[in-house]
């Protein structure tokens, strides 16, 4: 069965089956063999009733018949043990099946190129594949069952419609029919839940993400101090309605599918009565083939629309399956594994050179960045001023490789950076950003990034080299302290102290080419001056690019470059750009005398 959504059913299958396999092999014959068990029952309990009755009939003896019954009996309670143990054994395989999709959903969010990242329609996949992934009635989990219930009522109709078919080929023909219409039915049905998958992950979107604001401790002061608990909710309440609305319409598409259901299933099992209750009334039946008929005609009947209802079960599953897949094979922008690989050496010099460079931003209407050319040479510090919006932090993504220019090209050592290895151009890179992440594990290995192999000697020389050895000297565990509350030991930094161990993560790296984007932007100007006293110290001769909104902190650049609406419109040491009198000279003197009169100057519009 083909799906018009860019997977066939086949290949979803497959692709389940391929995955089970690399992971838990135990899933298939667990499986199949579940599935074995349960049909041995199903003809078990089919043949039973005839056989004891059609030995009665041939007056078997009392002994005769009691074996009859107990070798019955005593396969009904093997097979039904055996079944219950085999599905018992596969479900932990399936966990761990759906739990490696997962896994594979998350690293492919962990990798992917940053542009594909921001993007709304890719990120909508995302959470539509996300959530496929939450529970066990989740269809990468959930579509074991429907197989092996699927295999077994097949495997059951086959029995019934070659006991049936010697009976009266029309009506075979006739239950074929119906049950054909109704699957057809069933399947254009439930592709409208998929045709209206982004709508409904844009609804669970937004819910979930209110929901987990709600939650989130370092909002409680806001909601508190602005009142925001009734807008929070009033939000919340849109989006459900909304989504309640959406519910609603698939819902009535379900009812008529079960309706269209019903219908097919009452001609259907009422043409099989009429044929089966014709033959016994013109005596073509004994007592014990009339009883076999009429169990087979429900097990035909039922199996019938059992196996209708897993192939639609089955078919929307499927289309989940598409979804998960969407976003596996979702191809990335940056060449990453097939590109020229690099290797970080610090022994190495390392240039680049952004040659006529303009980037803009999907869907807005300007560049943010306009013909940028410019070389950083080895070596160098380099730092990068202006007013908010000037377009710094795109530069230095576009440096970083987070995105790849519009126009122009960025090289390094006078090689386009999209001929690289991605990956491994980043390697090259250490960097504190605006708006770092802190995960709540040790101090050490939020340094480390990791949590095994840890250099000692080296992690307690960067949280010397970034001012938090006293800090971290002061706590009973010290490095192997937590962050945050979500353990009994954990401590929570201030604004400043989180900066300065991030300055400890990108020393601790160790890499060519350092970026720092507004460092120090959580420190009073005292403790900036500390820290950028050392930058020469802490940089120790490699390409240091920082963005800073305190100009006084550029002071010892090698270079300042000044941008504005999207140009570089100055360049030069600190006394240079002082002497030529321009925008530079200007932004400092307003920030010298906002920090002589006591800050009571506004500052706006003169940050980085």
């Amino acid at each position: 069965m083909k799906q018009r959504f860019g997977y066939s059913l086949g290949g979803n299958l497959a692709f389940m089956i391929s995955l089970a396999w690399r992971e838990r092999r135990s899933v298939i014959c667990f499986a199949l063999a579940m599935t074995f068990s349960e049909i041995l029952l199903g003809l078990t309990q089919l043949f039973m009733t005839p056989s004891v009755l059609g030995a009665v009939e041939d007056k078997a003896s009392a002994g005769e018949l009691a074996v009859v019954i107990l070798l019955f009996t005593g396969a009904l309670i093997l097979f039904r043990a055996a079944g219950a143990y085999f599905s018992s054994c596969t479900r932990f395989g399936r966990i761990e099946v759906r739990l490696a999709i997962g896994t594979m959903i998350q690293n492919k969010a962990l990798t992917m190129s940053v542009p594909d990242l921001e993007d709304q329609k890719v990120r909508r996949k995302m959470d539509k594949a996300s959530m496929l992934v939450t529970s066990s009635t989740a269809a990468t989990e959930a579509v074991w069952t429907t197989l092996t219930d699927l295999l077994k009522n097949i495997v059951e109709f086959l029995v019934s419609f070659s006991l049936l078919a010697a009976l009266n080929p029309l009506m075979i023909t006739a239950v074929l029919v119906t049950s054909i219409v109704s699957l057809s039915v069933s399947n254009y049905l439930d592709g409208w839940g998929y045709r209206h998958r982004d709508e409904e992950a844009e609804y669970s979107r937004r819910m979930n993400y209110l929901s987990e604001r709600s939650r989130d401790y370092t909002l409680a002061k806001d909601v508190r101090i602005f009142g925001m608990r009734d807008w929070i909710e009033d939000v919340y309440e849109r989006m459900l309605q909304l989504y309640q609305s959406f519910a609603a319409r698939r819902e009535c598409v379900c009812i008529w599918g079960s309706l269209v259901d019903v219908i097919l299933a009452f001609m259907r099992n009422g043409i099989v009565y009429f044929f089966l209750i014709r033959a016994v009334g013109s005596g073509e039946m004994s007592a014990a083939l009339f009883v076999l008929y009429f169990s087979t005609v429900n097990v035909f009947t039922a199996g019938t629309g059992r196996i209708m209802k897993d192939l639609a079960v089955l078919h929307r599953q499927s289309l989940d399956i598409c979804s998960v897949r969407e976003f596996l094979d979702y191809p990335e922008t940056f060449r990453m594994e097939e590109g020229v690989p690099l290797a970080p050496d610090l022994n190495l010099s390392y240039e680049i050179e952004l040659r006529d460079v303009s980037f803009r931003y999907p869907e807005a209407e300007k560049d943010t960045l306009s013909h940028i050319s410019l070389r950083i040479r080895p070596g160098e510090k380099l730092a990068i001023v202006g007013v908010n919006g000037a377009g710094k932090t795109t530069l230095i993504k576009l440096i970083c490789g987070f995105l790849d220019p519009t126009e122009g090209k960025v090289l390094l050592n006078r090689t386009d950076i999209r001929t690289y290895n991605r990956r491994d151009y980043y390697r090259l890179f250490s960097a504190v950003f605006q708006d770092f992440s802190v995960l709540d594990v040790t101090i050490a290995e939020n340094i480390a990034q990791t949590d095994e192999k840890i250099d000692k000697t080296l992690l307690d020389r960067c949280i010397r080299q970034a001012g938090l050895a006293k800090k971290i000297g002061g706590l009973p565990k010290g490095a192997g302290t937590h962050i945050g509350r979500v353990f009994e030991d954990g401590i929570d930094l201030s604004g400043g102290e989180l900066q300065r161990l991030m300055l400890a993560r990108a020393l601790y790296k160790n890499a060519p080419i350092i970026v720092l984007d507004e460092p120090t932007s959580a420190l009073d100007p005292i403790a900036e001056s500390e820290i950028y006293n050392r930058y020469s110290e802490l940089t120790d001769g490699r390409m240091a690019l920082f963005i800073s909104h305190r100009l006084a902190s550029t002071r010892f650049c090698d270079r300042i470059l000044v941008i504005a609406q999207g140009r570089i419109v100055q360049e030069g040491t600190h006394e240079e750009l002082i002497a030529q009198n321009g925008c530079y000279a200007d932004l400092f003197e307003i920030q010298s005398r906002y920090y002589r009169e006591g800050g009571v100057r506004n500052e706006e519009g003169y940050s980085g």
